[in-house]
């Protein structure tokens, strides 16, 4: 899925958010734990407590270098308590400490999403430095919270979340970290009915953070989550998938939930397949894609300057290539009543432009950095159309 930009995580505990959200078996996953302690470790891990965590991981790391499966996890363990180190030096050099302890792990031979978007999560700075809020006391609060994440405490981190959400109602972290707790309590039981319960109460608090913001894929994608890895719930996690994507589709971390929605259900997400020639040179007098050439010419020299008369330069934009791509889809409809038979590839781009969907699939699947300059635009009035290219066309499994 091409994106033009990345964003990097605003605080420490989006990214613990973010990493927690992936099922744990996304990590290496180790051989039968044959050693107590190791064994005692890895489940010290999977409930998040990463303060009783570390040093039995460090001890191990020492006795086994090779194992990749608690190097992975050290690393993410003294990332996740880097962010309780006051001092900013002291907090750069554990930081570091992560970071070395990952790239051993990636030496090893580690290729897990915890170790590749941990070491994302450490070259994008360090998050702490920027507050929740201008509120102190929710500030406080948000603080006492990512405290007792760390420490296994997700009662205690639920409660401070909300009481931080109470002190500040727009404080978007603080109703999306309250319901990731309710949603690791429901992976930490083994009952069906408290877990779906926890899902259900986890939904409700993503269902908050959404509205507080809906052009943040974050609460989106873990409201996915919550449907789709504790209930079940297939059409109505890809749904939430999609939204994730239509709040932030340059973001790769958007697009994780509608491929792991794919895999659980085995269905590839992928564009349409249409991909015009590189140039007009290679396109030469080609019936369908010779008219796209000359539409984007016209755009260069005259249109974009007309359409943006305060741009300070020409750049590629929606409107050009949407119009190019208009006038591919008429050359192909013409062709086709011609009686000419169309590629797969013409045949989307005609049924494409007929649903009144070609902006929307060239700002998700072609989008270059001037194209993404136009998407917050088109997202506040088309927002249901770029939602329907994702359900219809990238998530139904045609392609």
């Amino acid at each position: 899925m091409p994106q033009p930009t990345t964003s990097p995580s605003r605080r420490l505990a989006s990214a613990l958010c973010l990493l927690l959200s992936l099922p744990f078996a996304a990590a290496a996953a180790p051989p039968q734990a044959k050693d107590a302690e190791r064994e005692r470790a890895l489940r010290l891990w999977e409930a998040q407590n990463f303060v009783e965590a570390a040093p039995l991981l460090e001890k191990l790391a020492a006795a086994s270098p090779e194992d990749v499966a608690v190097l992975s996890r050290l690393g993410f363990a003294l990332y996740a308590l880097s962010s309780q180190v006051k001092d900013p030096a002291a907090r750069e050099a554990a930081r570091e400490r992560a970071r070395a302890v990952l790239l051993r792990s990636k030496e090893a031979g580690d290729n897990s999403n915890i170790t590749r978007l941990t070491l994302d999560a450490l070259a994008s700075g360090d998050p702490t430095a920027n507050p929740f809020t201008a509120i102190k006391e929710a500030e406080r609060a948000m603080r006492e919270g990512e405290e007792a994440f760390v420490r296994g405490d997700l009662d205690g981190a639920l409660a401070a979340y909300r009481r931080a959400l109470e002190l500040d109602p727009k404080l978007y972290e603080a109703a999306l970290y309250a319901g990731d707790m309710y949603f690791k309590k429901g992976h930490t039981t083994d009952d069906p009915r408290a877990r779906g319960e926890m899902m259900s109460r986890a939904a409700e608090w993503f269902a908050r953070a959404v509205a507080i913001d809906p052009d943040r894929e974050t609460a989106h994608r873990y409201w996915g989550d919550a449907l789709m890895m504790g209930q079940n719930r297939k059409e109505e996690s890809r749904a939430r998938f999609a939204d994730a994507v239509v709040a932030e589709p340059y973001s790769r971390h958007a697009w994780a939930g509608l491929i792991q929605w794919g895999g659980q259900y085995g269905v590839r997400p992928a564009h349409p397949p249409i991909t015009p020639p590189k140039s007009a040179a290679e396109a030469g007098a080609d019936p369908v894609w010779a008219p796209y050439f000359a539409a984007r010419e016209e755009w260069r020299t005259r249109r974009f300057a007309e359409a943006f008369p305060g741009a300070r330069g020409y750049r590629h934009s929606l409107a050009e290539e949407a119009a190019a791509l208009r006038a591919a889809s008429a050359a192909a409809s013409k062709l086709a009543w011609s009686g000419k038979a169309l590629t797969p590839a013409l045949e989307a781009l005609v049924e494409l432009d007929k649903a009144g969907l070609l902006e929307a699939f060239v700002l998700l699947a072609r989008a270059d950095e001037g194209i993404a300059q136009d998407y917050a635009e088109y997202r506040r009035a088309n927002r249901d159309k770029l939602r329907r290219y994702l359900l219809e066309y990238v998530a139904s499994g045609k392609y």
